[in-house]
């Protein structure tokens, strides 16, 4: 019974210092810019009793009363176990449940029978295949995959893996819903869907995590191109083309459902290339306003006004083509090279943008153009950080098999009319890419990566 009211009283965690501290080192906290005042929980979920397991939805508070809402599956055990707790109370110590391979493989089970939580103010749903519990095969050998990103993974029996979504917003996540909109419609390039669990409240609806099959024997695109980019270029560069082959199927079927409002193609609106250089402009201006005097970014100091000129000039061309859900974060990292093809995987959006920003229906072409932006990082990455070159002329050779595929592959209606409208597009498309690359790499760790591309797209003119 101690056991049982410990998980369900989460407060006298929450008040603990040491809680907030905790959420502050992860590297999924997304305001890492911001210090925590406060958390409360949102949502209490009691998930079992022996071993105890609760699943909290709590809110960090900053001053001037903005907050995050964050997914916290915990666990509670003695303080005495050994193990020190992110936080304790009356003896008990609280810890992160998807630290705990017994504990993931709970939450696991709760998917595979398809369980559900009553609680006052709503649901936890758990939805999968609905197995019986003396039926499920829960997979041995939890582990967690790789560096913990924005959210957290884990990989069961090479079988499952599961993504916990850690900051969270109301609303169903882009990975879930794309993931369901591929799959029902034959796209056989992503690791199929197993399940998903989600709370459904009152005042909150919220995805928080989903369950895939796992790819064996796969390799990282982004690694494979590192690896492969000096020693075996034309191997690289065929595997790219049937990359762009696999993005051109990705969008013609993203494009191919007019029945379903999420999913149904657009005409573009008069004003969206205005409201995107807009955008951009504004980035332009306010990122090459703090410009660093570094040596890796003298490529391009002091040329922000021919940035923005540029960008006016090419905004005045126009738009066409349709606007269609979209992966929205493209790159060879959301990439995995199978024994049987490429496997497209992180349909969540870039994790900056709140999760109607990333659900927004867009140009194709900008994740054509965010792709081909991570072949100039391979080749720059590969150099600066691995001391390996490409060959000279690679990233335009890789650039020309991917796109050559691409516009075989793609249902052409859902672009702009004419070669010229497309690459205009795409210029604007990338140049929002690297801008967008560069305030990232100068709020983290000023590189020359970005400013270089931003100094070839000058150079091109």
């Amino acid at each position: 019974m101690a056991e049982q009211t410990a998980v369900l009283d989460a407060t006298p965690y929450l008040n603990d210092e040491t809680l907030r501290g905790w959420l502050e080192r992860r590297r999924w906290y997304a305001s890492k810019s911001r210090r925590v005042t406060s958390i409360e929980a949102v949502e209490t979920v009691m998930l079992g009793v022996d071993p105890p397991l609760a699943l909290l939805l709590v809110q960090a508070g900053f001053a001037g009363g903005a907050h995050d809402l964050y997914q916290l599956p915990v666990t509670i055990r003695p303080v005495d176990d050994g193990e020190a707790p992110i936080a304790s109370a009356d003896g008990w110590g609280l810890h992160d449940a998807l630290t705990d391979p017994r504990q993931a493989a709970k939450l696991l089970e709760l998917v595979e029978t398809g369980q559900s939580f009553q609680t006052d103010d709503g649901c936890l749903r758990f939805h999968g295949p609905g197995v019986t519990a003396a039926g499920a095969q829960t997979p041995a050998g939890a582990r967690p995959v790789g560096v913990e990103q924005s959210n957290t993974s884990i990989v069961f029996g090479d079988r499952l893996v599961m993504k916990a979504f850690r900051r969270i917003e109301p609303g169903i996540n882009p990975e879930l819903e794309l993931l369901a909109f591929l799959g029902s419609h034959g796209f056989q390039h992503i690791a199929p869907l197993h399940g998903w669990y989600e709370y459904d409240g009152a005042s909150l609806a919220v995805t928080l995590g989903v369950v895939q099959e796992f790819v064996n024997g796969a390799v990282d695109g982004w690694e494979m191109a590192l690896d492969r980019i000096a020693s075996d270029p034309d191997g690289l560069i065929a595997a790219l083309g049937a990359l762009g082959t696999v993005t051109g199927q990705m969008h013609s079927v993203l494009g191919s459902d007019s029945t379903d409002p999420a999913f149904a193609p657009e005409e573009p609106s008069e004003e969206a290339m205005s409201l995107l250089t807009a955008t951009v402009d504004e980035d332009i201006e306010r990122v090459f306003l703090r410009l660093p005097q570094l040596e890796s970014l003298t490529p391009i100091a002091g040329h922000g006004e021919d940035v923005r000129e540029l960008l006016g000039a090419r905004s005045k061309l126009g738009v066409g083509g349709r606007v269609i859900r979209t992966h929205g974060d493209y790159h060879l990292g959301q990439t995995l090279l199978a024994p049987r093809g490429w496997v497209v995987i992180d349909f969540e959006g870039e994790p900056s943008r709140s999760l109607a920003e990333r659900r927004q229906k867009r140009s194709p072409l900008r994740d054509v153009a965010s792709m081909l932006r991570s072949f100039a990082y391979a080749c720059s990455a590969a150099a600066i950080h691995h001391g390996r070159s490409a060959p000279a002329g690679f990233e335009e050779r890789a650039r020309e098999a991917f796109l050559t595929h691409y516009f075989d592959a793609v249902d052409s209606t859902l672009l702009p009319p004419g070669a010229a409208a497309v690459q205009n597009m795409l210029f604007v498309y990338e140049l929002e890419k690297a801008v967008y690359e560069l305030r990232y790499e100068l709020d983290n760790r000023p590189d020359s990566i970005p400013a270089a591309g931003i100094r070839r797209l000058l150079e091109s003119e």
